[in-house]
């Protein structure tokens, strides 16, 4: 009996650590699959994967419209799917009738598309589903509802990104905009109009990516601008071998563009798209696995989308902003109706390392190649699902890392019908 005891205990604290005397049960991908990109990218080197005007022609894109592509009814999607009923606020209590009547009434979509003027964003801002930075949460005592998942925050847009401003709200405090790949509300201080003749010159000049995220940029009197963030791309002024400097932009008094010379470290910011080898890999990689998960990128986080999105900026390659349109980039393979089996031997027969990427209804991951026989992923992801006497929850992970298709299965109430392997449906190259 004793014996079981002590088999038991062994079983039990060899998938978990200790804290404060209490045991801590941990992701065992962490220990078993390497966290260090070198180990996946030796002999990487295809050489570059794309052009910068090609990149440029997605990016630049809302500087060229006439005017919102959204149609009206997408741009009020959030007024059609949330109810009193079933959100909550930031007290956790349900919200009221009045917060969704207001919203409504501010968005001043009567004025919907009228004004179409080319902008910039001054920094890093959140996309918003209505005009309030209040969020909007499901049942949060429900599994994966809750912190940090408000239904409001759209997406991210870094600074000095191109924009499209449809129209203000009633009380002028945000705008309606259209970016490359999302649309929502910012705060009309936020934002600085462009007029077309600087609009030319700014997209005709070599470009320069920022290759790190929260450098800070300064303007020639040393005065904060904003945050850099891996996959922003301003105008190239001077480079040389250990600066680069790059045109950023705030606003006068009067909301004119004001223009400035931002000089970086050249580790921060590179001339052009970069080639697609193992040292640039292994650097940008590197980066991104700093941050922790942030729906909607809320946070100065990102989410796996936007993870996807900033990974493949720098190399030439422009993504959409949700993961079921990343998903339908490149070549496309159905997964649907394989086993587990199929699907690996599939993915390790077809996948070409950090070009492809991996698909499930609402989540996206980079493969990374086999280790030790293992299919490995690249993801930035909120938890592990569990399932605890018939009750759901979650195992929050809530970072970037590379693991296997299957993470968290050691876990003790790990739901196995949920597992990432089981619920993949494509896989698509994207570039060959």
């Amino acid at each position: 009996m004793r014996y079981l005891f002590v088999l038991f205990v062994v079983v039990f604290i060899s998938g978990c650590s200790f804290k404060n005397g209490v045991a801590v049960e941990q992701i065992r991908d962490l220990q078993e699959i390497p966290q260090d990109v070198s180990v996946y990218t030796k002999g990487l080197d295809a050489g570059y994967i794309s052009s910068l005007e090609a990149y440029k022609k997605s990016y630049f894109k809302p500087w060229h419209q006439e005017k919102i592509t959204a149609p009206l009814e997408e741009a009020m999607w959030a007024y059609n799917v949330f109810t009193p009923q079933k959100s909550y606020g930031e007290n956790l209590q349900h919200i009221e009738q009045s917060f969704f009547d207001a919203a409504r009434e501010n968005s001043n979509f009567a004025a919907y598309a009228t004004l179409n003027r080319p902008a910039l964003s001054l920094k890093n801002l959140n996309l918003r589903a209505f005009p309030t930075k209040r969020p909007l949460f499901r049942d949060p005592n429900a599994a994966g509802e809750g912190f940090p998942f408000d239904y409001l925050q759209n997406s991210t847009i870094g600074a000095n990104k191109p924009l499209l401003v449809s129209h203000y709200s009633k009380d002028r405090a945000w705008v309606f905009v259209e970016s490359s790949f999302a649309h929502g509300w910012v705060k009309s201080s936020d934002i600085v109009f462009m007029p077309r003749v600087y609009i030319k010159a700014w997209e005709s000049v070599q470009q320069g990516f920022l290759l790190k995220d929260n450098t800070p940029l300064y303007d020639a009197k040393n005065n904060f601008l904003f945050y850099s963030r891996i996959g922003m791309m301003l105008p190239l002024i001077d480079a040389n071998a250990t600066t680069t400097t790059l045109l950023s932009v705030s606003k006068y008094a009067d909301g004119e563009p004001f223009f400035h010379a931002s000089t970086l470290a050249s580790n921060v910011a590179h001339p052009g798209i970069l080639s697609f080898n193992e040292t640039n890999v292994n650097a940008v990689i590197s980066e991104l696995q700093k941050m922790h998960y942030g729906w909607g990128g809320m946070y100065g986080q990102r989410d796996c989308s936007s993870t996807m999105r900033d990974f493949f900026a720098p190399f030439g390659i422009w993504l959409p902003r949700n993961s079921s349109k990343q998903a339908q980039v490149g070549k496309v393979i159905s997964l649907e109706g394989m086993s587990d089996a199929q699907k690996l031997a599939t993915i390790k027969k077809e996948g070409v390392a950090f070009r492809t990427l991996l698909y499930k209804r609402g989540h996206i991951v980079l493969y990374a190649g086999v280790y030790d026989d293992k299919v490995v992923v690249f993801q930035n992801m909120w938890g592990v699902k569990t399932l605890k006497h018939g009750k759901a929850g979650r195992f929050v992970v809530g970072r970037a890392l590379f693991s296997t298709l299957e993470i968290g299965k050691h876990l003790y109430y790990y739901d196995k019908k949920a597992s990432l392997l089981s619920h993949l449906s494509s896989m698509n190259i994207l570039i060959p």
